[in-house]
């Protein structure tokens, strides 16, 4: 059905409601701890409770993946929303403060009970790498009926993190929404958000991009190799970029490529004086993008915008910008 309305928001996404606890540690605790380095591990409340003690003094700060999007969006000036379950909890009242005071519409009523606001335990080595440990707590229960429908289709982009896929209320949730957005003729965005995910929902994902149901992709480099099968990135690229109108894929310090409508465009990474902390630096880039991307700007503007947003974030610990970022935009564009 045809967009009959100017869209109220920007973008809308669906994600997990997690705060992340952010640590400085040496290389020999993320041995001692078996963590999987330099990846996402799903964890639960006890392991959780166990690492936290483990951990050298640490920042809370509020994340998820597609949160944290929202919220480098929203300090570009766009303006958005957000659907994502917490628990009635002191981390669930953190989340919901620090998203209303970033100027994002939250309003999914909080979860009554068990279990309690999720939390993602991140161990940063010395090379700015990032472990992280996750414990989705509330957030795998997000239902369908917590979906504001109205509030879905009146944004221009409704932009879904593959992390919440993983749990099987909210990927209900997920595909009603989709089929929401797709209703009122508005785009759908997806980041596929971690290998592991890819591989558990391989034949989930390749047939919404077979049926057409994603206009803009975002993956990296290894994201993209588990996606299709192919090792060699362009390979990759060209095993995807037919099938969805928007395709942008990230290589981390080799820049980044997209494909939209049979265009290409490339940009290097934007150097950095040096890397403290990698986390939210796809989430960053994601934003960076759309906020070019809901302008219509060029495509190769829109990479640039993601390039710039993911060299600052990576240059603080924690996965939400503290430059200004359009002061940020103006001086580098």
């Amino acid at each position: 059905m045809p967009e009959t309305t100017p869209p109220r928001y920007d973008v809308i996404a669906i994600g997990n409601a997690v705060v992340d606890v952010i640590a400085s540690c040496e290389e020999d605790l993320i041995e001692e701890l078996q963590l999987n380095r330099g990846g996402m591990t799903l964890i639960d409340e006890a392991r959780a409770e166990e690492l936290y003690e483990a951990m050298p003094p640490a920042r809370e700060l509020s994340g998820g993946s597609a949160a944290n999007t929202l919220a480098g969006l929203a300090t570009l000036g766009l303006q958005c929303a957000f659907i994502g379950q917490v628990a009635d909890d002191q981390l669930g009242k953190v989340f919901r403060h620090d998203m209303r005071a970033t100027g994002i519409d939250f309003d999914t009523p909080a979860r009554e009970g068990e279990p309690a606001t999720g939390r993602v335990l991140i161990f940063v080595t010395p090379d700015g790498e990032r472990t992280m440990n996750t414990f989705l707590g509330a957030g795998q229960f997000l239902p369908a009926s917590a979906l504001d429908e109205d509030l879905i289709a009146s944004a221009a982009i409704l932009y879904l993190e593959g992390y919440l896929w993983d749990p099987e209320e909210p990927r209900s949730a997920m595909r009603r929404a989709i089929e929401v957005a797709r209703n009122a003729g508005r785009k759908v965005a997806f980041t596929a958000s971690e290998s592991f995910v890819i591989e558990r929902h391989c034949a989930d994902f390749q047939a919404m991009i077979d049926d057409g149901v994603i206009d803009i992709l975002f993956v990296n480099e290894s994201e993209l190799a588990t996606l299709t099968g192919e090792d060699d990135f362009e390979a990759g690229l060209a095993a995807v970029a037919g099938k969805v109108p928007v395709l942008v894929a990230t290589r981390s310090e080799k820049g980044a490529v997209a494909i939209a409508h049979g265009e290409r465009a490339e940009v290097a990474a934007v150097p950095v004086i040096k890397v403290v902390d990698t986390t939210g630096a796809g989430d960053q880039f994601a934003a960076g993008f759309l906020s070019g991307y809901v302008k219509g700007e060029p495509l190769t503007q829109c990479l640039k915008r993601g390039a710039i947003c993911a060299s600052e974030v990576i240059a603080h610990y924690g996965p939400r910008p503290e430059a200004d970022m359009l002061a940020l935009m103006a001086e580098r564009l």
